[in-house]
């Protein structure tokens, strides 16, 4: 582990390349990250019907954890007394927290603004609650995750120049705060310590995310991450704004898009340069009933499929896959068991793990292009 001003640096290097995308390798107190990673989110803390078990048998490298949600209910000065969100969450492999910046913006409605941080009203008992850089680096210092998160204000997809502009400013103005509360706990969190990444905003505005990367690169982190993307924007100017994005951060330094999950719109930031990613999507299909495949997403509650006999997709090594077949899948959808939802999850994520895996493999070997460009993905 290096430091950067203060801040702890784990290593990050680039192994391979093909085209704009990385192969790379992220060191961490808990273990070597390869890259492209996507990471499962935990917003509660806890992967929704899945197993820790089953998350590192399914290929599951880092888990996502939400910042905002944890410091509400249990709060997270609880999780620390708990001991830490590793142990929390029985997983001992990698965690990152965001800073609850989304999650409090997305409350647009009802919080109030201002240089200082955001007023809003808890969602669990409706108490008065407001969010400052400071506060959201000391909530992430007690809850112990590894990669954590600078706050951001994440204006959304209809938002005007002047309003991006201006978050942009406040988003550069909260970084250097975050950093300073971060280097005055020594980059230590409750559980060893914390690498900060940075935050671009800038909307689709390519003259505002270079002001952010170059506000961010002055003020000097460890990874960068993408921010306020898919938030309502056409995704043709989303994957535009991602490369020109990727084009001005530092090539040594880990990238982060934050919250992309469907397999195609993945290789489309993978082949921009992306290194991780995060998103609910799987998990969030699966509990719907909706699995992912080669052949596109299946949605088990069609009728189509209530006699099949064939797997969700041959040849991945899943449970759903290894033991159920889809009309039963279904039934268990449509009867709300929770085996079904559990089953479905899995898969899911051992989809997404096996395609970035294949992604990582095609970058190593020169083939990433013929992979993105309609190869049969795997499972």
């Amino acid at each position: 582990m290096r430091e950067l001003d203060g801040i702890p640096d784990f290593p990050f290097r680039v192994v391979a390349t093909d085209g704009k995308a990385r192969a790379g390798l992220l060191e961490t107190p808990r273990g070597i990250v390869e890259t492209p990673c996507f990471m499962p989110v935990g917003t509660k803390g806890v992967v929704k019907a899945a197993h820790p078990q089953q998350l590192r048998e399914a290929g599951a490298q880092v888990i996502l954890a939400n910042t905002y949600h944890l410091a509400l209910r249990p709060g997270s000065e609880n999780v620390r007394r708990l001991g830490g969100l590793h142990r929390f969450m029985q997983w001992h492999g990698p965690i990152l927290t965001d800073s609850g910046g989304y999650q409090v913006f997305s409350l647009r409605d009802s919080v109030k603004i201002d240089d200082d941080g955001v007023a809003f009203r808890s969602v669990y008992d409706g108490s008065r609650q407001v969010f400052t850089p400071e506060r959201a680096i000391t909530e992430q210092r007690n809850l112990g995750a590894d990669l954590v998160m600078c706050f951001d204000e994440c204006p959304p997809g209809e938002a005007t120049w002047a309003q991006v502009a201006a978050a942009v400013r406040r988003t550069s103005e909260w970084a250097h705060r975050c950093k300073r509360e971060h280097q005055r706990w020594g980059g230590q969190g409750c559980d060893g310590p914390q690498m900060l990444l940075g935050i671009v905003q800038g909307g689709v505005y390519s003259d505002l995310r270079t002001e952010s990367v170059g506000k961010l690169l002055d003020i000097g982190f460890p990874g960068y991450a993408i921010g306020g993307l898919t938030v309502g924007e056409d995704r043709a100017a989303m994957l535009e704004t991602t490369e020109f994005t990727c084009g001005l951060l530092p090539a040594d330094r880990v990238r982060y898009f934050m919250g992309i999950g469907d397999p195609e719109g993945v290789l489309e930031v993978i082949a921009r340069g992306i290194d991780i990613f995060d998103c609910v999507l799987p998990t969030r299909t699966a509990r719907m009933g909706t699995a992912f495949s080669s052949e596109g997403r299946l949605n088990l509650r069609n009728a189509e499929h209530a006699s099949s006999t064939a797997p969700l997709e041959e040849g991945c090594p899943c449970r759903a896959c290894a033991g159920f077949s889809r009309g039963v899948l279904r039934h268990l959808v449509l009867q709300k068991e929770i085996l079904g939802l559990m089953l479905l999850t899995e898969h899911n994520l051992t989809h997404m793990f096996r395609l970035v895996t294949a992604a990582r493999r095609a970058i190593l070997a020169g083939t990433f292009e013929s992979l993105r460009r309609g190869l049969s993905a795997p499972c």
